[in-house]
Order: structure tokens, then C-alpha cells, then sequence
């Protein structure tokens, strides 16, 4: 019997971005089933609760789903506590994770190495492409906070995306308020 290989693909999406999108595109091509895992990460300072996140994640997956429906199913959970814990429930053969440079790279090895010595799962990494290596949730955010015109994001994320952080810029939430003062 033929075994199904299903990728985790771990990460805050606070928010997505066009880099994550290319990850979770090629990854349908690794994999039979694809869970992105929109995780809480204590150590960042959110500006999208995570069912908001979870909300726009499961929008743009649905479109991409429709776009190419024969690749790999690919379903959204939220999830609090270890990334590793989480793919074990959901029963992972591997996580999924973009490069973006050497940084990301010198990291994830490091994470990669260690989920496999303490859970025995292994790490599955697709390099981001050239005109999506810049993009970051961080650089995302400030640009929010400190942008007059947000349409300069069309790049690096949609259009859905830029909506919804023209209405957190516009209700002063308190992660752009702080990014202004720094």
C-alpha cells in the first residue's frame, strides 16, 4: 500500500505574503497533502489575531486550489504550542520550509537537524525565487507603519492582504504604533 506524504508547512502568516504563497505552490508539487500551519509565535508581536490570519490564509488558498486542482490537497489549521507536536497530530512525513538567503538558511539547517533528532521529521526546503527573496512579514509591517501609499506592497503581497492592513493602519493598532515609534 502506497503511503501519503503530507507536508506541514509551519509559519505565523502575520501576514502572507507572495513568498509564502510560491512555498505553498510548490509544495503541492512534493506532496499528496499539504497543511499550512498558522502558528502563534510568542517571541513576535502580532498584528493579525490568528483566526484573522487563518481567515486570509484559507481565502487565498481556496484560489489557489481552484487555479490547479490536480496538484496536491492543501488545508489550513491553526495551531499553539511545538511545530513538531503539530505535524505529529496531523500525521507529517515532512515540514515544509522556504530559503530566502543564507540567514534563513544557517537557521532552518539548525531547525531541520534538530526536528529530526528529537521527532524524527524530516525537513523539505524549496528556495525562494529571485524577485520573492526580499519579501518578509517584518519588512511588510513596516512598511505599513510607516508608508503613506500601501498600494507600493502590490509585489510582495494581494490585494486582500493590503485591504486588510489599510484598516489596521487606519484603527492605529498598537504593533504599527510601535514600529512608528522605533
Amino acid at each position: 500500500m502506497a503511503r501519503t506524504h503530507v507536508g506541514v508547512f509551519p509559519g505565523s502568516f502575520d501576514p502572507i505574503t507572495f513568498g509564502h504563497i510560491d512555498v505553498i505552490v510548490r509544495g503541492r508539487r512534493l506532496f499528496d497533502e499539504l497543511v499550512v500551519a498558522v502558528g502563534q509565535n510568542p517571541g513576535k508581536d502580532e498584528l493579525f489575531s490568528p483566526s484573522e490570519r487563518e481567515q486570509m490564509v484559507r481565502e487565498l488558498i481556496d484560489e489557489i486550489v481552484g487555479q490547479d486542482p490536480d496538484e496536491a490537497s492543501v488545508r489550513v489549521e491553526t495551531y499553539s504550542g511545538l511545530t513538531v507536536d503539530f505535524a505529529r497530530s496531523v500525521g507529517a512525513t515532512a515540514l515544509l520550509r522556504g530559503i530566502r538567503n543564507l540567514s534563513d538558511l544557517q537557521y532552518e539547517i539548525q531547525q531541520a537537524v534538530t526536528n529530526r533528532e528529537v521527532a524524527n521529521l524530516e525537513t523539505a526546503f524549496v528556495v525562494a525565487g529571485q524577485s520573492l527573496a526580499y519579501v518578509s512579514s517584518s519588512l511588510i509591517k513596516q512598511v505599513t507603519a510607516l508608508g503613506e501609499d500601501l498600494s507600493v506592497l502590490k509585489a510582495m503581497v494581494p490585494e486582500r492582504v493590503i485591504e486588510q492592513l489599510q484598516a489596521k493602519k487606519a484603527e492605529r493598532h498598537p504593533t504599527l504604533e510601535r514600529l512608528r515609534q522605533v
